[in-house]
């Protein structure tokens, strides 16, 4: 039978004739997030939600997990965890303890809730309820004759200390709240995020051929596309091959925006053959760091 335009595709979850669209990383922490899943589920070899939710054991359902990586709303920790599970740890068989970590970190950031508006004050002075005082002598019988002149010095006094006092009150309100404003309130600073663009082959691209037992340096450029700056991190090998190549090489340190050239020196193998030679980003004490991004990798040919 026929489906209608718009119906669900049963085993991926999504509707036929579209395909998902991925948020922009630049949008928000949220969207940051779930472009962050979409690169984990690529990297897993791209299954459907729904082989998530069935063959692949997530304890989540299938929209859920759709849900999760739309960008527009930030899922539970506990749907979170299962989409990245069964992808990291057992498609691509990582360490469980390493990747809850990992991922716990990216779930608060992005969880943090965003600031509220800002509230403005006013110069206006507090008015009151009660009726201003009459300057009309009271009703009833006017006293006769003249009024001391002592009585008059008093009351001009008592008048102008009353205005000055008046006026130091409302100086005293009304200046803070100038200075408040003329300050303005700090703008809150953005919610940190680690990411990186790899931006080129700078020496030997994929399928260089090189002779055999000679050494090399290949070179790879890549860029701090988060707001932290890279500080103590190296590119770690992942695995061997009859190419000799060091266990880790030194990133220098890099601010956000920056890029870096990265080269490792490389001994080509004694025989023909293919060679193959992965890196990931790693912390000093070689913790695995950017755990979604794919590794960077070195592929010649030795003849």
């Amino acid at each position: 039978m026929a489906q209608s335009p718009g119906s669900q595709d049963e085993n991926t979850g999504a509707r036929r004739g579209r395909r998902p669209v991925r948020p922009d990383p630049g949008s928000g922490p949220v969207a940051l997030f779930a472009h962050r899943l979409w690169e984990l589920k690529e990297q897993a070899g791209d299954p459907s939600f729904a082989d998530m939710a069935s063959r692949l054991g997530a304890a989540a359902s299938k929209s859920s997990l759709a849900a999760a990586a739309r960008g527009t709303t930030m899922p539970s920790w506990e749907t979170t965890w299962e989409f990245v599970r069964v992808l990291a740890v057992h498609r691509l068989g990582r360490n469980e303890d390493e990747v809850r970590r990992e991922w716990r970190t990216y779930w608060e950031e992005a969880s943090r809730p965003a600031n509220g508006p800002r509230h403005t004050i006013t110069d206006e002075a507090p008015t009151s309820d009660e009726p201003p005082a009459s300057d009309d002598p009271p009703p009833g019988p006017r006293p006769t004759g003249k009024r001391p002149r002592s009585g008059r010095r008093h009351a001009v006094l008592a008048a102008i200390c009353g205005v000055v006092g008046a006026g130091a009150i409302l100086i005293g309100w009304v200046l803070p709240h100038i200075v408040d404003d003329a300050e303005g309130t700090p703008t809150p600073p953005a919610t940190p995020f680690d990411d990186s663009v790899f931006e080129k082959d700078v020496t030997y691209p994929d399928g260089t051929v090189v002779q055999s037992g000679t050494s090399f340096d290949k070179t790879w450029r890549i860029r701090n596309s988060g707001n932290i700056p890279w500080q103590d991190r190296y590119l770690t090998r992942m695995n061997d091959t009859p190419c000799k190549a060091p266990k880790r090489v030194a990133i220098g340190p890099v601010l956000p925006g920056e890029s870096v050239d990265i080269t490792v020196r490389v001994r080509a193998a004694d025989s023909p053959g293919r060679c193959k030679i992965f890196w990931k980003m790693t912390d000093e004490h070689g913790a695995p760091l950017l755990a979604a991004k794919k590794p960077i990798f070195l592929d010649v040919s030795v003849t």
